[in-house]
């Protein structure tokens, strides 16, 4: 884990957006496409501020979500929903948008066809993920139904996960699809998620699911 620390929320989203859009276009440089994955959650909505801004061609750019709540993109819970009105304006509307949700499908039904989409996006280029005050990362949950398998070294490139004290179902990318992608990094704020992330490197990742992947990744702290 490489720990990077903030004076202050907006120094953060300003130096990791630069940090992204360098990835990104390092990799456009040598391939057709870049994958970029991305998280919902209120934390990186700044990021995806100034991200958005970045001069990249934009229109060779695959956006993935690390996870999605199995409702409609006019559900406000959608993390579609804010991806859409937070990183694909600007500049980055014209990148390529691949939701984790299929309308009149429940998860199991839609997993199959959601996944013969991303597999060849796969591995991506950057990640960007959060992380919970429960150790969770993307909806790897430590008390989720099948976080056994998200875990699994040969897992899927997604599961459908279900917790207690969620109101919707989930897909999440397994650790394993997280893992691959060739720069990762996790965003964090706050003196909670802080003592979190702290309690989670001496943990398992069956207790701590970031815990899975914090060895690959880089990690943006701001109070």
């Amino acid at each position: 884990m490489t720990p990077i620390e903030y004076p202050d929320r907006e120094m953060l989203a300003i130096d990791l957006a630069n940090k992204l859009a360098g990835e990104l276009g390092a990799t456009l440089r040598h391939e057709e496409r870049a994958t970029l994955i991305v998280p919902g959650g209120s934390t990186p909505g700044p990021v995806f501020d100034d991200l958005c801004a970045a001069d990249l061609d934009w229109a060779r750019v695959d956006v993935v979500l690390s996870d999605e709540r199995w409702v409609n993109e006019d559900d406000p819970a959608s993390n579609a929903r804010l991806v859409r009105e937070r990183l694909l304006v600007d500049r980055a509307a014209a990148a390529r948008f691949h939701p984790l949700y299929l309308d009149g499908a429940t998860p199991e039904q839609a997993l199959p066809r959601l996944e013969d989409v991303l597999q060849p996006l796969m591995p991506a280029a950057v990640a960007l993920l959060g992380m919970g005050a429960d150790m969770h990362t993307a909806s790897l949950f430590p008390r989720g139904d099948s976080l056994r398998l998200a875990l699994d070294p040969h897992a899927p490139l997604l599961v459908e996960m279900r917790a207690p004290g969620l109101t919707h179902p989930r897909v999440s990318l397994s650790a394993r699809a997280l893992a691959s992608s060739l720069s990762l990094h996790i965003v964090i704020t706050g003196a909670d998620k802080r003592a979190a992330l702290e309690r989670a490197r001496s943990l398992s990742p069956a207790e701590a699911p970031v815990a899975a992947l914090l060895h690959e990744a880089t990690v943006h702290w701001a109070e």
